[in-house]
């Protein structure tokens, strides 16, 4: 999947692609760091300094280009296929059904984990930890959606041209990223009501749509595009969303920074581009390597997470600070814990999703 894409990579790796999983899965685990201190620290943003405030809107923006660039992933590895009944499933079972029951193991396993904190923990408040705890978990039944979906897109797409495949992405972008985005300036200023009506079909939403982008990606077509405009448009996105974050603030708008957000769409597809024209990578067995966790770390990190935050919450150090330092410690403890496991016959295959 692209979150779990070692599967799909063990006979010709893309060197590339590792090092964007890398930095899908570090940016997931930074924003729920992010997510975690700030709403220990304080009731609200309000209590923090100017310079805390912009350190949690810039995180936001980071920590959100993870679930694109696992979508992305997926579309360029999986949608430039041939599917057949036979091929679809194979994939589905391949696939879809160790999701499901992985997911329902997980859900099991966090479950008696959140108990077991919250009986002898009276730090944090129970509806807080089942929402920290949770948190990542809405992204198992989306992406096993798409799977079930995938075969018949991807057999759709072989019947056009790249250039209509092009069109209609705009168009559904335009539905998906463009008009949302209009309608919460209009209530921000004051304007209710201007909530257009519209029917993404079988598009698959914004989530859909970042997977047809790496898709695109794949087919070459951003290519025209220069690296100093793609790094241009990554800078403008990034301060876009910082500022109109900020200014959501200052007029008291509760403001959610999510994957609808265009800008956060933009900054996420002009990062996977950049990556896409990485010739060679660095540390490229490391990097490796390091991949090959990056599903299993997606799932264990949260049991790091929620024991750690009443300690990280109580260092005499500002949230920027304990945000950083709990990050350090959700990535050294995560790997070093899906390395272990990965070691014990068969749980690396049934409880992690590795070969």
């Amino acid at each position: 999947m692209n979150l779990i894409g070692e599967k799909l990579m063990t006979k010709t790796r893309i060197e590339w692609i590792d090092f964007a999983r890398i930095i899908a899965i570090l940016t997931v685990l930074y924003i729920h760091a992010t997510d975690g201190v700030y709403i220990l620290s304080s009731n609200s943003i309000v209590d923090h300094s100017i310079y805390s405030q912009i350190f949690n809107y810039a995180s936001l923006f980071i920590g959100r280009l993870g679930v694109p660039f696992f979508l992305m992933i997926t579309g360029y590895l999986l949608l430039d296929r041939t599917y057949d009944d036979s091929k679809t499933q194979n994939f589905w079972m391949e696939n879809c059904k160790d999701l499901i029951i992985i997911t329902i193991i997980w859900v099991v396993i966090y479950f008696v984990t959140l108990e077991f904190i919250n009986s002898g923990n009276t730090l944090i408040n129970p509806t807080e930890t089942g929402a920290l705890f949770f948190s990542h978990m809405w992204y198992m039944p989306m992406i096993i959606g798409m799977y079930l979906s995938m075969p018949f897109v991807a057999s759709a797409f072989k019947q056009f041209e790249i250039d209509t495949i092009y069109q209609a992405t705009i168009v559904f972008s335009i539905l998906a990223f463009i008009i949302p985005f209009i309608s919460i300036i209009f209530e921000m200023n004051g304007i209710s009501g201007m909530n257009l009506q519209y029917n993404l079909g079988f598009s698959g939403g914004a989530y859909g749509i970042y997977i047809i982008l790496g898709y695109l990606v794949k087919k070459g077509k951003f290519k025209k595009i220069s690296k100093h405009n793609l790094l241009a448009l990554f800078i403008i996105s990034f301060v876009i969303c910082v500022l109109f974050q900020y200014y959501a603030f200052t007029i008291k708008y509760n403001f959610l920074l999510w994957y609808e957000f265009p800008f956060v769409m933009f900054g996420s597809l002009t990062l996977f581009e950049l990556c896409s024209r990485m010739k060679s990578i660095r540390f490229n067995s490391s990097i490796k390597k390091l991949s090959k966790y990056s599903f299993a770390v997606f799932l264990i990190h949260n049991i790091f997470r929620l024991p750690l935050l009443p300690f990280i919450a109580a260092l005499p150090y500002s949230e920027p600070v304990k945000t950083i330092i709990l990050w350090i410690l959700l990535v050294i403890l995560s790997y070093a814990t899906s390395a272990i496991i990965y070691k014990i016959p068969k749980f690396g295959k049934y409880i992690l999703y590795m070969e």
